[in-house]
């Protein structure tokens, strides 16, 4: 009886100091992963010396998917807006569509692709393509940034939702 009321004590003490993860639901997409540090977007574009074709875990809010095949989002740094693009492989991973303005923490090779001219606009064109608009390679302009762009790779992403 004592060894009872000791396991319900114990029990009870365990439980209350536990955090409460009630109220959030994880869905993982991808490999699962575990971390100690997590990367902010914009340490990663300001050091890319130090984090270029390195694995890295970062977060931030969900601001696109990729509206054909859920191939890609978009997520923005929580303290500076910079927005990166998480990119995973066709048919592997497909992020679903009600996943934007959630928080996502995401694993990955952060990495660095320079296009051509005719690269840039060619990958314009088929962003917008993507989202049923129909660009001529004439209507396209470019800016220098538009030859460089800095992504991850993604492993695995663990999307979560907050409930009420």
């Amino acid at each position: 009886m004592i060894l009872r009321k000791l396991f319900i004590l114990l029990s009870f003490i365990f439980f209350s100091c536990t955090p409460d993860n009630n109220n959030q639901s994880i869905d993982l997409y991808g490999n699962d992963f575990s971390y100690d540090s997590i990367e902010t977007i914009s340490s990663l574009t300001n050091n890319v010396d130090e984090f270029l074709n390195k694995e890295i875990v970062t977060e931030g809010e969900i601001v696109d998917v990729c509206p054909m095949k859920g191939c890609w989002i978009e997520i923005k740094d929580f303290d500076t807006n910079q927005v990166i693009r998480v990119k995973v492989q066709d048919d592997v991973i497909i992020f679903p569509q009600d996943s934007k303005e959630k928080k996502v923490v995401v694993n990955g090779i952060f990495s660095k692709i320079e296009f051509t001219e005719n690269q840039a606009i060619q990958w314009k064109i088929h962003l917008a393509e993507e989202k049923g608009i129909k660009l001529n390679k004439e209507d396209v302009s470019l800016e220098p940034s538009d030859l460089i762009e800095y992504r991850i790779k993604g492993l695995g992403a663990k999307i979560i939702t907050e409930l009420n």
